[in-house]
């Protein structure tokens, strides 16, 4: 048969990455973007797609195989180039049999999970990177229970098994979860109720996304000392010109809004204040600081909010960073997300101005040391010295890491968030 080698695309700078799921068998009949296996570390899911249409006639890897970039997947029968012969039929049907047995040494999955869009967040719907998976190959559980432990962050090789012949269930990956949440916080488990005894309820799962991100938020949450400084920015002027610009940007299919701005401000903050454009080393004793500027920015998707990161952003002006962020946000709803996309922010922001609020306490997106969260802006009337006016003023809610930045600190960057915006001059020089 003349078929086509489909091949793990670019993946970024990561290797061996786990295949928990084959969404095609031998002989199905593909679409060009139809997904055709998913991929997952602890932290993120992507699902590869079908470069072309065709029909799948060779699978060449399985589910918990580890594949990079240049990994052979399966080979595929181009649309409208027929089997040429009955024998090419034939093999495409036994090769369906055989890859429907269970591998040698690999037990079978009673309970697949269904093909799920791609999904990748982390704490506080903000994506996290796309880390080299943690290697469960020389345990006895099955791909689900598997894929179950990295969702959970839990070590399955440390766990016993109690099902037949020692198996890793998924009730020990939970009833693990349960007691790292005793011990390793220090915090007792809530308790198990029964609701149904108070009325009727319903249960509905989680989405994958929520399952991915729960892990990092925890995470995040146990391990940062979380601050929240608030402060407000009066963007009277900007939103002036915010307006002008985007009513010619309407014509030429894409918007202006107010985080191009706020983008363009954060830099010229973290330029000021570096503290905040860094990580903690991991032994707590160092402070990396970045000298590049990628700011990841939350996105709101049917499944929740997923967080590209847009790179490089003191290099680019608002009509540029509004272009991009139009790209990206759409590309983000189709699910077309790529590990690339998700990597390397330096700083994050989260805007919820479109929904509402007054303030919130976004939390940081480790290993970064600090997010801003914003809301929605609203007229005020402000004391100018003589009189009050009206002022349109935006919250800003500050979030930050107090083992690398203390409450002044905090304050003099926000303030100087606050001068930059209301001075729209600054933005455009």
């Amino acid at each position: 048969m003349n078929t086509i080698e489909i091949r793990v695309p670019d993946i970024g700078n990561y290797a061996d990455v786990p295949v928990i799921e084959i969404l095609v068998k031998p002989g199905d009949s593909v679409r060009a973007e139809d997904p055709l296996i998913t991929l997952e570390s602890d932290k993120a899911t992507m699902e590869v797609p079908a470069p072309s249409s065709g029909r799948v006639a060779e699978i060449n890897i399985g589910v918990g195989d580890k594949v990079s970039a240049g990994s052979l997947i399966l080979k595929l029968l181009p649309e409208g180039a027929a089997a040429s012969t009955a024998g090419d039929t034939a093999q495409i049907a036994d090769t369906a049999v055989a890859a429907s047995a269970t591998a040698p040494g690999k037990p079978a999955d009673q309970n697949p999970a269904a093909p799920s869009p791609i999904a990748t967040s982390n704490g506080n719907g903000h994506a996290g990177p796309f880390p080299a998976p943690t290697d469960f190959g020389s345990i006895y559980a099955s791909p689900s229970v598997r894929r179950l432990a990295r969702e959970l962050d839990i070590d399955p090789t440390k766990l016993k098994g109690t099902g037949d012949k020692g198996r890793i269930t998924k009730d020990d990956v939970k009833r693990a979860l349960g007691a790292a949440a005793s011990s390793g916080a220090g915090i007792p488990a809530i308790p198990a109720q029964d609701f149904a005894k108070f009325g009727p309820i319903s249960t509905k799962p989680l989405s994958r996304m929520k399952r991915l991100s729960g892990p990092h938020l925890h995470r995040a949450w146990l391990n940062i000392p979380h601050v929240t400084h608030t402060d407000e920015a009066d963007i009277t002027e900007l939103e002036v010109y915010r307006k002008q610009l985007d009513a010619a940007a309407k014509d030429k299919g894409y918007r202006v809004t107010l985080l191009s701005f706020l983008l363009m401000a954060t830099v010229t903050a973290l330029k000021q204040h570096p503290e905040f454009n860094a990580s903690l080393s991991p032994s707590g004793e160092e402070l990396i600081l970045k000298h590049y500027f990628n700011i990841g920015v939350a996105v709101d998707t049917p499944d929740g909010l997923v967080v590209p990161v847009i790179k490089d952003v003191d290099r680019k002006r608002i009509i540029e960073l509004s272009q991009e962020l139009a790209n990206v946000s759409q590309k983000m709803r189709d699910g077309k997300i790529a590990p690339t996309d998700i990597q390397g922010a330096t700083f994050s922001i989260s805007s919820l101005g479109g929904i509402g609020g007054t303030n919130f306490t976004p939390i940081v997106n480790a290993p970064e040391v600090a997010i801003l969260g914003v809301v929605r802006a609203r007229m005020t009337p402000v004391w100018n010295g003589d009189s009050f006016e009206p002022r349109l003023m935006l919250p800003l809610c500050l979030s930050y890491d107090h083992r690398v930045i203390d409450g002044a600190l905090a304050a003099r960057f926000t303030r100087r968030l606050a001068e930059v915006l209301g001075d729209v001059r600054q933005l455009v020089l």
